[in-house]
């Protein structure tokens, strides 16, 4: 019987399935569905702020593991078609492993805004802001020094609620506002992980936030993504440029290596002669998803790797999902 993992976000969802392996701890497969991981080596204190490795866990089993550093998704385990149990997300072992990381979002929380702001600017009210560059020319995830890179305020509820907060002071990384975020990550009896963004600021800014993790249905770190089998609820996409920046057309996927609309290996046409797939150096590209009424939390996604049997669906009430 296939397992599924479901993912359920209420603001931007961003689907971050990995073809390269990264410095990952080691796994085998096993009845056990422990997630070996010590608290200890995520204690420890950053612009001191104190750090810590939080458990959830439901009754078939499922756990997912959580640091209030940058509110990293650290692990999460989930069974095969045998019952074999394998931590499906990218992550290390330590806080050491991430900060040393050269990619800094690994399972992170993404904000004050997720994606990249052309040339780092924008315009409220008539006034324009200027955010410091990160990426190319553009700013990407909010900044050098955006969510990612903070300690969070935790509050762990009971075994299935993990609250994250924080306070964004006015202008920082040039975003107008004090902003107060909370998290809520929500471990469901149905193997579904709820991630609830809520956001209020004393002054009009701008805010689009999202979390980072990178999953690997095989095992983390265990092999290519490209077999996986996905589709994407969307028959549309927003085309980008050479820097990444969405160029204002929507679209058709039909006929493109975009066409996910039926369940297609990842892998299947991301080599092909598309300049689509050459300025974002494969996929790195916003799908339009279809929806029967704005705002309705509906599938975005699906992604199934054969061998384990293993599903992933992720659900959002937004507008678009970055693949």
């Amino acid at each position: 019987m296939n397992k599924k993992i479901i993912i359920v976000a209420a603001f931007l969802v961003s689907l971050g399935l990995t073809a390269c392996q990264p410095a990952k701890r080691k796994q085998s497969s096993s009845k056990n569905n422990e997630i070996n991981l010590k608290a200890s080596n995520f204690q420890t204190k950053i612009n001191g702020k104190k750090t810590d490795l939080y458990f959830l866990n439901n009754a078939n089993g499922m756990k997912v593991a959580i640091t209030n550093y940058g509110g990293r998704i650290v692990a999460m385990t989930a069974p095969d078609n045998t019952g074999n149990w394998k931590d499906v997300v990218l992550g290390f072992d330590s806080i050491k492993g991430y900060l040393n990381a050269n990619e800094i979002y690994f399972g992170s929380l993404v904000g004050r805004y997720a994606n990249r702001i052309a040339k780092g600017k924008f315009t409220l009210d008539g006034k324009q802001y200027q955010l410091p560059i990160n990426n190319g020319v553009n700013t990407l995830h909010g900044g050098p020094k955006g969510f990612p890179n903070v300690v969070w305020d935790a509050h762990k509820l009971d075994d299935q609620h993990l609250q994250l907060q924080y306070i964004s002071k006015d202008m920082e990384m040039g975003f107008p506002g004090r902003m107060d975020v909370k998290v809520m990550y929500t471990l469901d009896s149905d193997n579904t992980l709820r991630i609830d963004y809520t956001a209020t600021t004393d002054q009009k800014t701008v805010v689009n936030l999202t979390n980072h993790a990178f999953f690997d249905l095989h095992g983390a770190g265990e092999g290519t993504i490209k077999d996986h089998i996905m589709m994407i609820n969307a028959d549309e996409y927003t085309p980008i440029d050479s820097t990444f920046i969405p160029t204002g057309e929507i679209a058709s996927v039909k006929g493109t290596p975009f066409d996910f609309t039926r369940p297609t290996a990842i892998g299947k046409r991301i080599d092909s002669d598309n300049r689509q797939l050459k300025n974002g150096h494969g996929y790195d590209h916003n799908f339009v998803l279809n929806k029967p009424e704005k705002g309705d939390m509906t599938l975005a996604a699906r992604v199934t790797e054969p061998e384990s049997g293993r599903i992933l669906e992720v659900y959002t009430t937004q507008p678009g999902l970055q693949f």
